[in-house]
């Protein structure tokens, strides 16, 4: 396993060894001692989380706050998605910025994010099945969000605008600006 921390202290992205011959391909997706030695850092995940997406279905830009604050290692079986993480650590020198990748299950690379990130992505290919692990467990009261086309983030998505899908409660989250 390969561990690159991103430009925003404390994400990383994971490259798997893959094992490929005439048969098709093996790897490890996760090994908890491998995976905490790479970061840098112990990280139990609790929670998994699936979701199927179509094209242009764009999901996020999602958190959990305080206490229920979540890390999140995100892959993909299946298809090809933008995936986007923002630093929310008001302590952070990154804070505002955003990071953003293409993961797809060619490529099986994983995102991890710590907490006190805003997660989102773009499903790029005709469909896309998304996985991720969640080092605690979802609470609804505790969840916030950010307008995917926050003029302040400018986030650069891979589609235009017209050719996104989002759901009625994702249009409807506040701005950057709410949160300072």
């Amino acid at each position: 396993m390969k561990a690159t921390e991103t430009k925003l202290k404390g994400c990383f992205i994971i490259e798997p060894t893959i094992y490929e011959d005439e048969r098709g391909y093996f790897f490890e997706s996760y090994n908890h001692r491998d995976f905490c030695k790479a970061i840098g850092q112990e990280v139990i995940f609790v929670q998994d989380n699936q979701s199927y997406s179509k094209k242009g279905v764009l999901r996020g830009l999602h958190y959990q706050k305080g206490e229920y604050a979540q890390a999140k290692l995100v892959s993909v079986l299946e298809g090809r998605i933008q995936d986007v993480v923002v630093d929310l650590r008001k302590d952070s020198p990154t804070f505002a910025q955003y990071f953003s990748i293409e993961l797809s299950g060619e490529n099986k690379k994983q995102l991890f994010a710590p907490r006190g990130f805003a997660h989102g992505f773009l499903t790029l290919s005709d469909s896309a099945t998304v996985f991720y692990k969640c080092d605690n467990y979802y609470n609804m009261k505790e969840e916030g969000g950010i307008l995917f086309d926050d003029n302040e983030l400018g986030i650069k998505w891979s589609v235009s605008k017209k050719d996104i899908s989002i759901s009625k409660k994702d249009v409807m989250l506040p701005s950057f600006n709410c949160l300072k």
